[in-house]
Formats: C-alpha cells, sequence, structure tokens
C-alpha cells in the first residue's frame, strides 16, 4: 500500500516484486472455521500480495550508500520470522513474494546486481521453508535491458512464479507500444504479470512526480492524504484503461494480467468506460472494454469488502487473495481484511474457497505440491 520513492534525475529507482502446520501438514491458523463447517479454503490460503523487501539486498544497499537503514520504513524491514507469524494468524498457507528494492539507482549494472542480491535471497528464503513461499522476479520499466534479463534469470534459470511491475514510470503506463519488446518476452513464457501501483506521475505544476509544489519526492499531493490512499488506485486503473485502449491482452494474448487492490476503481467504472468506449484515441469498441474486464485478474488486497460491485463485474475466478503485508499492517490484515473477506455476503463459501486458493492454483500452477 505505502509508496515507494519515485525516480529523481537520471537516478534509476526500480518500482518494483509461521504458519502453524500439525505432524499431519495441516494448517492452523488463528482464524475461524467458516460458518457451518464448509471449507472455505481459509486454512490454506494463497496470498498473491506479499512485499519483500530482502535484508540481504537491505545489507547490499547500506554498503553502498544507498540507503540509511534508520530511514527505511517498516515494510522495507521484511523478516521471515514475521512474516510467518502473521500468515499463521490470517490462515495463509503460502505467500507469493513481490520484491521491493526501494533505492535510486545509478547505472543499470548497479540495478541488476541489486536484482541479483534480491532474487538469490528470495530463493533462499523458498528453500528455507518449502511450501511457504514463492516469488516474482522485478521488472523496472525505466530499464529494458536489465528488465529481459531478469525475466530470463528469474523465470528460465530460478523459478519465478511470474514477473512483478510498476503501473507506470515517468507516466508512460502499462500497455505503452514503447513496454512491447518486454511484453512480447513475458508472452512468449505465458507469464503471470503482477502490477502494483505507484505515485501519479506529473503532481502539481512545478512540483516532483507524485509530489506537490516544493515538496520531496513522493510527497502527498493533497495535504493530510497519503498517496497510497486514493492515488494509488487511480494509478491502476489507469494502467487497466491504457492496457485496454493499446488492446494489450489481445495482442499478447498469453499473458495474465493481476490488477491489485481490487482493480482500483476499475470495476466502479466499467459502466462509464463502455459507455464511452468510442472516446479513447483511437476509439475503442465497448465489447473490446467487457473482454478485457474479464480477462485480468485481481487481488483483494486493499482490503476489499464488500466485493458485490466487483462480482458484478468480473467473473469470480478471476480473483485472487492479497494481504498487501507489510506494507499493509498485521492488525489490518488479520482484524480488518481477513474478517471482513469471511463475512462478506457477496461470497458463498465455494466463491471464498476459490478466491483464498483455487483460484491461485489455476493461474499458478507451480503452486500445486508435488
Amino acid at each position: 500500500m505505502n509508496p515507494v520513492n519515485p525516480m529523481k534525475g537520471n537516478a534509476r529507482m526500480p518500482e518494483y516484486g509461521a504458519i502453524g502446520i500439525t505432524a499431519g501438514g495441516t494448517a492452523r491458523p488463528d482464524v475461524a472455521d467458516p460458518a457451518g463447517g464448509e471449507d472455505d479454503g481459509s486454512r490454506a490460503v494463497i496470498d498473491v500480495h506479499h512485499h519483500f523487501c530482502a535484508p540481504a539486498w537491505r545489507e547490499w544497499a547500506e554498503r553502498q550508500g544507498l540507503v540509511n537503514p534508520k530511514a527505511l520504513p517498516p515494510w522495507a524491514r521484511w523478516d521471515a520470522q514475521t512474516a510467518l507469524e502473521l500468515m499463521d494468524r490470517a490462515g495463509i498457507a503460502t505467500a507469493v513474494l513481490k520484491p521491493m528494492l526501494p533505492a535510486r539507482y545509478e547505472s543499470s549494472a548497479q540495478l541488476r546486481e541489486a536484482t541479483t542480491v534480491t532474487l538469490r535471497a528470495a530463493v533462499e528464503v523458498v528453500e528455507a521453508h518449502p511450501g511457504r513461499f514463492v516469488f516474482h522476479t522485478p521488472l523496472f520499466l525505466e530499464d529494458p535491458q536489465v528488465s529481459s534479463w531478469a525475466l530470463r534469470h528469474g523465470l528460465d534459470e530460478l523459478g519465478a512464479v511470474g514477473v512483478n511491475v510498476t503501473a507506470n514510470h515517468g507516466g508512460v503506463y502499462l500497455g505503452d507500444p514503447s513496454y512491447d519488446g518486454i511484453f512480447a518476452e513475458l508472452d512468449e513464457r505465458s507469464a503471470v504479470v503482477d502490477t502494483h501501483p505507484h505515485n501519479l506521475p506529473g503532481g502539481p505544476a512545478g512540483g516532483p512526480p507524485g509530489g506537490p509544489p516544493g515538496g520531496p519526492p513522493g510527497a502527498a499531493t493533497v495535504p493530510g492524504l497519503p498517496n497510497f490512499l486514493c492515488d494509488f488506485l487511480l494509478d491502476t486503473t489507469r494502467a487497466a484503461a491504457n492496457m485496454i485502449r493499446n488492446r494489450t491482452l489481445d495482442r499478447f494474448p498469453n499473458l495474465s494480467v493481476i490488477l491489485p487492490h481490487g482493480g482500483g476503481f476499475l470495476p466502479h467504472i466499467a459502466a462509464r468506460l463502455e459507455a464511452f468506449a468510442h472516446s479513447f484515441d483511437p476509439p475503442v469498441e465497448p465489447a473490446a472494454v467487457r473482454d478485457h474486464l474479464h480477462r485480468f485478474y485481481y487481488d483483494t488486497a486493499g482490503p476489499l469488502s464488500p466485493a458485490g460491485t466487483l462480482l458484478a463485474t468480473v467473473s469470480p475466478d478471476r480473483l485472487l487473495f492479497g494481504s498487501d503485508w507489510p506494507a499493509c499492517p498485521a492488525a489490518v490484515v488479520t482484524g480488518v481484511a481477513v474478517p471482513a473477506l469471511a463475512a462478506d455476503p457477496a461470497f458463498t463459501p465455494a466463491l471464498r474457497r476459490a478466491v483464498n486458493r483455487e483460484n491461485a492454483l489455476r493461474l499458478m500452477p507451480a503452486l500445486v505440491p508435488a
């Protein structure tokens, strides 16, 4: 949920990337049994939105003089034990790690080294806790060459289950033809593309991207309103609309694109986009809008509840559980998000089971136990 720092000048800033187990191997989360005892998957959730800022990356970045450890936000202080404890309380059996590398890099070589450190750490976490974690490989819209290397190294060599990438870089959103090269490589691999919002580009006149005039990068666009509260949802919505405008899923039909936070505002303006489809430039057929809406995947991070609008817009087999931890505090995950999903009247136990686990298993078959 919380923002990473935007780019500044010529520096390179990537913008994205213990459950209780009994002797019999069953999870023991601190959540109530579903009403009536019907299995709703709440004891073996797959979390597709788990931010991962590797401790090894933090140490490396400090040695490089890229970060001040004391100034890093709480979500950048990931550790396996705390993650496993949160997963235990929330009923999460497996978490998909989304690597985060929040620093400004001076060269492609330095960015590649940072990615190497992060991916090596992700592999070590997966190996140390079998079945508990898998990971995405990060892509960087500002650096196609490093992105091409990262997807080949992560997907082809290390076993990443997908990639994570920001909704925009410098105001150029996903779906833009300038990203076609990297999307073609992903399409060849039938990749899962997990998106994440960032600060809105531009900011008020005279200010830096994602900040007010004279303010620091990433400062609140509207004083008193952190950007992740509203702006992030618009960023995701813009990316989705731009992919619709450019027919991204038609041109790269093997991609599976995940929109976080329930798709931002997209489900709520679906009818508006259809009605004004011909206002796109170039114009889009309303049917193309509907088609893309039904082909995106949507995670529940936010928290997302009630989900009636989303279920009225897209098929329930496109919904995935996302915690957004540690950007979303543990107390919100376990005290708000998980109970809200369990009590949401829009979901039957079967639908909750699909959202909690089954949809992710179909999307990422590597999650299926051997």
